[in-house]
This record gives C-alpha cells, sequence and structure tokens, in this order.
C-alpha cells in the first residue's frame, strides 16, 4: 500500500509541474503572438493611411484679404479644436504649428 500511494504521489505532482510549464508556455506565446499582431496592425495602419493621405487634395487656403476677422473667443474654439486633432495623431507638429500661426494672424 505505501508503494501505491508513493507512486499516486508522484504522478500527481509530474502532473501538476506539467500543468504549470505548459499553461507558463502558453502564456508566452500568447504574449509573442500579441506583439506581433499590435506590430502587424500598425505597419497596415501606416501604410493605409500613407496611401490614402496623398490621394486626398488638400485644402485651399482660404486669402486672407477674405477671410473676416474673428474674435478671440472663436479663436480659443480653433485652437482648441485643433489641439485635439494634434492628440489624436491626426495632424503633425508641423502641421499644427502652420495652422495655429494662422489662426493668431487672423
Amino acid at each position: 500500500m505505501p508503494g501505491l500511494l508513493r507512486g499516486v504521489a508522484r504522478t500527481a505532482v509530474v502532473a501538476g509541474t506539467a500543468s504549470a510549464v505548459n499553461g507558463r508556455v502558453q502564456r508566452r506565446q500568447a504574449e509573442k503572438f500579441a506583439e506581433r499582431d499590435a506590430h502587424t496592425a500598425a505597419v497596415r495602419q501606416e501604410a493605409y493611411y500613407e496611401q490614402t493621405v496623398p490621394q486626398q487634395a488638400a485644402p485651399q487656403p482660404m486669402p486672407a484679404a477674405a477671410a473676416p476677422s474673428m474674435t478671440a473667443e472663436e479663436r480659443l474654439e480653433q485652437l482648441e479644436r485643433l489641439g485635439g486633432l494634434l492628440s489624436q495623431g491626426v495632424l503633425t507638429q508641423e502641421e499644427f504649428a502652420a495652422e495655429k500661426a494662422r489662426i493668431l494672424q487672423s
């Protein structure tokens, strides 16, 4: 009977260890695949952005003489909206600076 109990205990330890190792391997593989998938998605999104942005026509700036003077409240509203676009990544820092200068000059 003691030999049987020892055999059962040994089997339980081996099975528990194998289960723990298997779980760790699965977690590592899942993390690796998640990183790879995130990188692939980022590359695809960047490629899509590069393909679509040049095809879109750039908005023509309004002549300075034709643009009505804005109130301080309207300027602040536009600057806040512009800052939101910058934080979302829609605008680059250079585009933001150019639009900001245009808004402040009007």
